[in-house]
């Protein structure tokens, strides 16, 4: 028989009063009018973020749905695939106004090999000293800068197996960073594109926040 998993719900608050971010319960009437302010604010883009989120979720459930149903009509009928061979499909009206695009794209990570490449890295570099381009240098520094979290990021390091360095202790790094690319599974993408008008060219129809 399963364990079933028990859950706690928070606590009521008492009519009149808030509780604080130590969890403490503050009579509402001591609390000053600007933080009444702001929690009803807070409060309020909360709730419109959390009901977005929700609507976005349904959305790509609904067009992954909508995508597949269509591939498998085409299989069943047509005896063609609409898919490649990681699945990316592109669908549009028939007036080509609008184009809807399934993507998947493979998860990767580093793993620990990534430092081993970094200290590789970092060795031509300091043997080359001032012979180096500083362009090259420039971006080395870029490609193992981490971000807030300590993560490095993917793309610069990337950038680095594009150059054509003809160095065996280069070579060993760029084998190094190839090494550490692990794959972590597949991300699905729904990506909806709009006709600039009098064009063949699309714009995105961002669905992202920093973009909107």
């Amino acid at each position: 028989m399963a364990e079933q998993q028990s859950t706690t719900a928070p606590a009521a608050i008492p009519e009149g009063y808030m509780r604080n971010p130590a969890g403490h319960l503050v009579p509402r009437d001591q609390v000053r009018q600007q933080d009444l302010l702001r929690d009803a604010v807070a409060s309020k883009l909360a709730a419109d973020a959390i009901e977005i989120n929700r609507l976005l979720r349904e959305f790509k459930a609904l067009a992954l749905g909508d995508i597949a149903d269509l591939v498998k009509i085409s299989a069943e009928k047509y005896k063609v695939s609409l898919g490649g061979e990681k699945g990316n499909v592109t669908v549009a009206t028939f007036d080509g106004r609008y184009k809807i695009i399934r993507a998947h794209a493979e998860r990767i990570v580093f793993t620990e090999e990534i430092e081993a490449a970094r200290a590789l890295v970092t060795a031509c570099i300091v043997r080359w000293s001032e012979g180096a381009n500083a362009n090259i240098r420039a971006l080395v520094d870029r490609a193992f800068r981490t971000d807030s979290k300590g993560q490095i990021k993917m793309s610069a390091v990337l950038e680095l197996l594009r150059l054509e360095i003809d160095d065996e202790e280069w070579k060993n790094a760029m084998e190094a960073i190839r090494d550490s690319i692990q794959s972590t599974g597949t991300a699905v993408y729904v990506r909806v594109y709009e006709r600039v008008e009098g064009t063949d060219q699309y714009r995105p129809i961002s669905l992202d926040l920093a973009t909107a």
